[in-house]
Parts: structure tokens; sequence; C-alpha cells
């Protein structure tokens, strides 16, 4: 699911078709029609009908959201890089009781 919404992000706004998006990372229909679903239910996707091909693309402004609040709520307001590690807030403390 990670390689479809990673391939919509680097299509920006345009997006792509489910069918260049299954060519493009070898997936079947069935499996992408499911991953693109559940993002789409997550409100991370967006879908539009353009002729007969329907168009799939990242909701960048609840992807923003998303990292903001995983950023605010799980790394204590840090930036998570490669050199700081990312604790979810409240994790010392369950740390601490255990």
């Amino acid at each position: 699911m990670l390689a479809i919404f990673r391939l919509l992000v680097q299509k920006g706004p345009q997006g792509s078709s489910a069918g260049r998006i299954a060519e493009r990372l070898n997936i079947i229909p069935a499996t992408l029609s499911f991953h693109l679903k559940e993002l789409s239910n997550a409100g991370l996707v967006r879908s539009h009908q353009e002729g007969r091909f329907v168009i799939y693309m990242t909701d960048f402004k609840q992807m923003n959201e998303l990292v903001a609040f995983l950023t605010a709520n799980c790394c204590a307001g840090n930036p998570c890089t490669s050199t700081v590690k990312c604790v979810p807030a409240g994790a010392e403390k369950q740390a601490e009781k255990a």
C-alpha cells in the first residue's frame, strides 16, 4: 500500500489511472482496487472520472494533516530523522511502569 501512496505522491495533483498504477507497480487489479479503496477510506486518496478512466490522486491536505499529527503526537514535536529516535508520546511513562 505504501508503494501505491508513494507513487501517487510523486505523480502530484494530476494523479494517475488505476491501470497505470497497476502497470507501474506490477500489481494485479483486484489487489490494487483493495488498496486504493483503503487509502480512499483513510482520506489519503481521492478519485474522479475522466472519460472511461478513474484517476486517483493524493489528498495532500489530509496527508499533511496526518504528518503534522504524527510529528506532534508521536515524536513529541521533534523531527523524525535517521539520527533522532522517534519515541511515541507517553511511551517513556509506560516503560517506567514496566
